[in-house]
Formats: C-alpha cells, sequence, structure tokens
C-alpha cells in the first residue's frame, strides 16, 4: 500500500476536507460509516417514490439535501479559509 501525504484543510471528523497531492481541490474524506447513511438515506427517498408515497419521498429527499448541503458548506468554509477557489 502506498502512503501519501494530505494536506488537511479542516480537522478529522466524518467529512473532513483534505488536498491530495497533484490535486488542484481538496476533497471531502468521508468516513464509511457516514458514506453507508448517505446511501440508506438516498434508499429512503427511492422506496417512497416506488410506494407512490410522495409526501415521505419529499421529507427524506429534505433531509438528505439538508446532509449534503452541510458537508457543502463545510467544504466552502475551507476552502475561504485557506483562500482557495472553488472548484
Amino acid at each position: 500500500m502506498e502512503r501519501v501525504d494530505a494536506e488537511p484543510f479542516t480537522d478529522g471528523g466524518n467529512d473532513a476536507v483534505v488536498r491530495l497531492p497533484g490535486q488542484r481541490f481538496p476533497g471531502v474524506l468521508m468516513q464509511g460509516d457516514s458514506l453507508h447513511i448517505l446511501r440508506s438515506d438516498l434508499a429512503e427517498v427511492v422506496e417512497a417514490c416506488e410506494r407512490g408515497d410522495l409526501g415521505e419521498a419529499r421529507d427524506s429527499a429534505g433531509r438528505l439535501l439538508a446532509g449534503l448541503d452541510a458537508v457543502l458548506t463545510r467544504y466552502v468554509d475551507a476552502l475561504q479559509a485557506h483562500e482557495n477557489a472553488r472548484p
């Protein structure tokens, strides 16, 4: 396994912002359990749509969007704190 030094833009956590060598922009390092939760949340939206329960689909999608917005906000804040342009 190759080891690389990553440049941290935020502290650790479930959605750390880091830049890998050779990359212009940093990325979001998501923990495996957080990725599983994200996938499960999206599956709830799909299942509600399949049942025709648009109200539940809308609610589930809203929660999913709020979670992704929080990750995006953390990403944008980290870029601004390090005076990096957004992609």
